[in-house]
This record gives structure tokens, C-alpha cells and sequence, in this order.
């Protein structure tokens, strides 16, 4: 796998507590899902993990995808690619979780043997600063609990593929 270092910059996502994530979700509904800051959770801490479906949310990329739906879980601090491939441009990282997960599509196989890859924005923007660091990740930085499989159930496949 294609390590890049993570490099000193600014995305246009949005930073909030947990609690001001909830908070604002139970305010609003179904309002706009907001990227939260943790630390990141270990993956063996899956009965403590935060792992759920969103509905009714509206995310839009810079590409003039909207989505209506996403996963929100703990994740491993990681490249995001351009593409789901190892091969693909790195837009960005993820360096905080939880994340948000809006699609997944299938691409090369992660070092746990996986085939899914996940879309998101990332906390920091990579070499295409105009994509605002939205990206792939392969389905082993997703920290789904035990009884989840990829692609998580409910959750739709990228438009695209």
C-alpha cells in the first residue's frame, strides 16, 4: 500500500464535539451530519465503538453528488484515494474519528482481504485541493463492530459504479 506523510493543511470540513454532533442532529432532525473530532478508537475496542446508520441527512461532495444517508463509525487514521485503488491520487486523510461514510463501491482487495471501499471527506486535503479532500478508503480503516460485515447493511453503493 502507497503511504504518503500527512502534510500541514486545512479541509473544508467541518469540525465538532460529539456531543455538539448529537446535539445538533436531535436539534435539526434531519439536518446536515456534521464530521465530529475524537481520537482515534483502537480496533479491538468494538463493544465500545460508535458505529450507525444516518438517514436523512444532506451531504454533497464537490463533484454534485448529494447524499441522503451515511455511516458514521470509528476509523484508523489513513489516505484517502481518488479512486477506490492503492493506485489512485491522494486527496486527502483521515486523521480523526469517528468519520462519516456516505457510499461504497468495490476496488482491489485491502490487507484483510476486503473488496470494499469507502467514500468520505477527509480531515486534511491532499494533492487535488479543488476535490476538498473527498476520497476512498479501503474497508479495513472502517471500525465496524463485531456482527457488521462490509459493505455495511443499509448503507447505498456509490453512484458512480
Amino acid at each position: 500500500m502507497r503511504r504518503r506523510p500527512v502534510r500541514p493543511s486545512r479541509s473544508s470540513r467541518p469540525s465538532r464535539s460529539p456531543r455538539s454532533f448529537r446535539s445538533a442532529a436531535l436539534a435539526m432532525g434531519v439536518g446536515a451530519l456534521l464530521g465530529p473530532t475524537l481520537a482515534a478508537t483502537p480496533a479491538h475496542a468494538d463493544a465500545r465503538s460508535t458505529c450507525a446508520l444516518q438517514d436523512g441527512i444532506v451531504l454533497r461532495d464537490t463533484i454534485g453528488n448529494t447524499f441522503t444517508k451515511a455511516l458514521y463509525c470509528d476509523n484508523l487514521p489513513a489516505d484517502l484515494y481518488g479512486r477506490p485503488t492503492f493506485s489512485a491520487p491522494v486527496t486527502g486523510w483521515l486523521v480523526v474519528s469517528p468519520s462519516w461514510f456516505t457510499c461504497y463501491s468495490i476496488g482491489p482487495k485491502d490487507t484483510q482481504g476486503n473488496d470494499v471501499w469507502y467514500y468520505t471527506q477527509g480531515d486534511r486535503v491532499g494533492d487535488l485541493p479543488y476535490i476538498k479532500g473527498w476520497g476512498n478508503v479501503p474497508a479495513e480503516i472502517v471500525q465496524i463492530p463485531a456482527g457488521m460485515s462490509h459493505p455495511v447493511a443499509g448503507l447505498p453503493r456509490c453512484p458512480w459504479y
